[in-house]
């Protein structure tokens, strides 16, 4: 829930520069007592020293996000480094992430917000945390703010990992309309304005796009997507309006096992159920408001959100039901998940600027709310999309309270902290079509935070960072008494799981035009507990510890040239010793990622581009390491050509080289039609797209 993103004790003007302003978002000074010529990145970044309470925090403008093509909406959150996004089914279905150690899965411990907004979804039908950005118009995006790791007191569940914030335009200083057409069915229009009307201004967009992928069985992703925002009052006192609905429905190409590729039963791109797919929709109206007093800010936002999803999936084929599929694909294993979402939710934040003993400080209080009911949320057996039995139905209601208060004190010139406190408590109500497994639970966490910030010397300044924070699980997990598949005995799970974690890092801009940072950090988690969404069930698992470095870079070497360089290198392991091995499945150990962006204006004259490199590194499939998925690299580039004032054109290629790679991939059982009933352990993968082009028209008027 938004609250003010930035608590260091300077002037108001200043902090609301960098906390409230989205029209200026000006970083010219440092702490107090230091004046110092920021590297200024062309605009693309608000990353310079004395702006942040981390190295490992930042910010990213529409300038870069423009530079870069995305394949995929939720490839704007590749914009935080080290972060990396693929996908494992349809275009409609949320993406996976990996980010510091973690396979975050659909978005579980990486907090994500969309003006105010929570991305994530506790207790979701696919799984806890599911976060879903295939609503997002990404030219819409006017900045992302993020941050690593649990030392902000105003973040708090799905935080452990990291958060994003991603705030859209109030308006455009022309209109967009776009128009694109691409490989394998591609094709999207948009259309963008800003009027003014009363004493603010309306902004819509609306969006349509298609595709089929390169799929042997289309995949026939059909979206439509609007916005209409209304704002009023200036940068410092703003508030705005929004509503935002999106529909979408899709045919999947989920993972296949190696061995039906190997044997030639499929193809690479191939699928062993195409009847698998879905729809989903969201409708949100939110609230958001700022304003500037004489001795600090205050902030409030509140939305109201309905989505609905049905997802039909098969990953083991016909090992529960072990009859031979036919054609159509109507025997064996697939499933539905699906769920009918309502979320409402606040937050609120004040912040005041006083002295201690003639030290500048800010004090800041917050309260965040929410509340989502599902009715119903469940788990269903199916053939070719027509449910023959019911898992697990249930109608939940889950509440969250969250409370933090935040003081930043300039102790000397060169030191500055940052403590925190915040407070949370969970209310779960849990009916379920298997009456063991209804009931109520509720727990409550407490999470101090601490950091310091030293310098700046020489342009650089050092930070100490260390927090406590916590997951939540899901809420049929905090009441179940037996299994849904199979009504075997099983123990309620902890509703709140602690994490903790610390970080030395710093930032300096010695070098001349070079923004650089670097950070050494460490996660603990008490449990892994995970609700599988595609069993029904929470399984609980052991505490882990997650370690690792990140180096990041912003160089502009010429005003029309900017390069960016981030290497991340991680380990996960679980700590307790055990046969069946200590190493976390899925967890990423290494990310590189490289990007060369050219501005037209410079020696290319109308000519601009962008070129981005980006590799992450094999996983442990399995505990004991003796599976391994082979790494990914892949490239895309941007050619653009501005033909005059209003119009410009821009071609678009993903995976450049044309790479065999995967996205994802997993080790379990499965079965196909022939084999043992008991399956066969295997490698499921799913390919990443062959090289693919889109050509894109932009008018602007």
């Amino acid at each position: 829930m938004s609250v003010l993103t930035n608590l260091n004790p300077r002037p108001p003007a200043f902090m609301l520069a960098l906390a409230l302003s989205a029209a200026a978002h000006a970083h010219e000074a440092t702490p107090a007592g230091h004046h110092l010529d920021p590297v200024v990145v062309e605009g693309h970044y608000d990353n310079a020293v004395g702006t942040s309470d981390a190295a490992s925090q930042g910010s990213i403008t529409a300038r870069l996000m423009e530079s870069r093509p995305t394949q995929r909406q939720a490839e704007v959150l590749e914009f935080v480094p080290g972060l990396i996004v693929t996908q494992h089914s349809g275009g409609g279905k949320a993406n996976q992430y990996f980010l510091r150690g973690f396979n975050l899965d659909h978005g579980t411990d990486f907090a994500t917000w969309v003006d105010g907004m929570p991305v994530n979804m506790p207790t979701h039908a696919h799984g806890h945390g599911y976060s879903d950005l295939n609503w997002l118009i990404p030219e819409l995006v006017e900045r992302v703010d993020y941050r690593k790791g649990p030392y902000y007191a105003e973040e708090g569940d799905f935080a452990s990992a990291g958060s994003a914030r991603l705030r859209l335009f109030d308006s455009v200083p022309r209109g967009i309309a776009e128009a694109g057409i691409g490989s394998d069915g591609y094709r999207r229009g948009l259309l963008i304005d800003a009027v003014a009307l009363g004493p603010g201004t309306l902004l819509y967009a609306i969006e349509a796009s298609r595709n089929d992928g390169p799929w042997d069985d289309p995949e026939q992703f059909r979206r439509v997507n609007g916005v209409l925002r209304y704002s009023f009052g200036d940068g410092a006192n703003r508030s705005s309006i929004t509503a935002m609905a999106y529909a979408a429905r899709w045919d999947a190409t989920d993972q296949i096992p190696l061995r039906a590729v190997e044997s030639g039963r499929v193809g690479r791109f191939g699928s062993l159920d195409p009847s698998d797919g879905g729809k989903t929709s969201r409708f949100s109206l939110s609230f958001d408001t700022q304003h500037l007093h004489d001795d600090g800010a205050f902030r409030f936002n509140a939305y109201a959100i309905r989505s609905e999803l049905d997802l039909y999936s098969n990953f083991t084929y016909a090992l529960e039901n072990p009859i031979d599929l036919d054609p159509a694909g109507v025997d064996g294993d697939q499933f539905r998940q699906s769920e009918r979402r309502d979320v409402f939710g606040m937050a609120m934040s004040r912040s005041w600027d006083a002295t201690l003993a003639g030290h500048a400080m800010t004090n800041t209080l917050g309260l965040q709310l929410r509340h989502d009911r599902l009715d119903p949320v469940g788990l269903y057996g199916t053939e070719a999309r027509r449910t023959v039995s019911t898992t697990q139905e249930s109608r939940v209601r889950q509440t969250s309270v969250g409370l933090y208060a935040e003081n930043s004190l300039q102790w000397t010139p060169w030191l500055r902290s940052v403590a925190g406190l915040r407070a949370d408590r969970f209310d779960f109500d849990v009916s379920s079509s298997i009456a063991q497994n209804s009931g109520r639970a509720h727990d409550h966490i407490g999470s101090p935070k601490l950091s310091l910030i030293f310098g700046p010397w020489q342009r650089t300044e050092y930070f100490v960072n260390y927090g406590y924070g916590f997951h939540s699980n899901d809420a049929r997990g905090t009441t179940a008494r037996i299994t849904a598949k199979g009504g075997q005995p099983v123990a309620p799970v902890d509703a709140l799981v602690r994490t903790k974690g610390g970080e030395l890092g710093l930032r300096t801009e010695i070098v001349p035009g070079l923004q650089s940072s670097l950070a050494v950090w460490k996660l603990d988690l008490d449990s892994e507990l995970l609700f599988v969404g595609d069993a029904g069930e929470t399984e609980p698992n052991r505490a882990s510890r997650r370690s690792g470095v990140e180096w990041n870079n912003r160089w502009t070497p010429r005003p029309w040239l900017l390069l960016d360089l981030d290497l991340a290198a991680s380990r996960a392991r679980f700590t307790g010793d055990d046969p069946a091995g200590n190493h976390v499945p899925g967890a990423i150990d290494r990310v590189a990622s490289f990007g060369a962006s050219v501005r037209e204006g410079g020696p290319f004259g109308a000519w601009y581009g962008h070129f981005q490199l980006r590799h992450f590194g094999p996983r442990p499939l399995v505990e004991d390491n003796s599976v391994r998925s082979a790494s990914t690299t892949l490239a895309s580039l941007r050619v653009g050509y501005r033909i005059n004032r209003d119009l410009r054109l821009a071609l678009d290629v993903f995976n450049l080289f044309d790479r065999d790679a995967s996205d994802i991939d997993y080790y379990y059982a499965s079965r196909l039609p022939g084999e043992p009933v008991d399956g066969v352990e295997d490698r499921h993968f799913h390919p990443v797209e062959p090289r693919n082009v889109r050509l894109v028209m932009t008018l602007n008027f």
